[in-house]
């Protein structure tokens, strides 16, 4: 596989998706945003990706590339878990929850959804992202593997009701 920014490489699964390829691009994505790596993340979107994260419009590797670094030098001790909501021949839905504090010491839930469009390649042509944040205690928290990919063995949302 190639991490290279200015190549589009093939990334399996491919469309169109099952259930069981949707999960795996799914899971794939999530084991990627645990492990924080901007520059390899940004390689499974397309050149001209589009991206709405919440009120922010991106467009293209080198913006995914700098909005992810800033994201996570905000978020910090960041882990997230996604879910399959829906899919069809090259499109997949997506909820997920994240938690992570600010700088202050502040814990939070972000609740997510997601709508992803694919090309031939298999490579994330748009991503719509619409995230809402609630305040935590720490001791509120779900998500307590250690940094980067979550367990196997870790429950998913519907399992922990979230």
């Amino acid at each position: 596989m190639n991490f290279d920014l200015d190549v589009e490489d093939t990334r399996q699964p491919l469309p169109p998706f099952t259930q069981e390829t949707a999960i795996q691009k799914i899971r794939i994505a999530e084991d990627a945003w645990n492990l924080k790596n901007s520059e390899k993340i940004a390689t499974a979107y397309s050149l001209d990706s589009h991206w709405r994260n919440r009120d922010t419009f991106i467009q293209g590797r080198e913006e995914i590339i700098q909005f992810l670094n800033g994201k996570w030098a905000k978020e910090l001790d960041y882990r997230l878990i996604k879910e399959l909501w829906a899919f069809s021949s090259n499109h997949i839905a997506v909820r997920y929850v994240y938690e992570w504090h600010n700088d202050e010491g502040q814990w939070f839930r972000s609740h997510g959804n997601e709508n992803w469009a694919f090309n031939e390649k298999g490579l994330m042509q748009e991503r719509h992202a619409s995230i809402n944040d609630i305040a935590i205690e720490e001791s509120e928290r779900k998500f307590l593997w250690p940094q980067g990919k979550r367990p196997e063995s870790h429950p998913g949302l519907t399992e922990l009701g979230l």
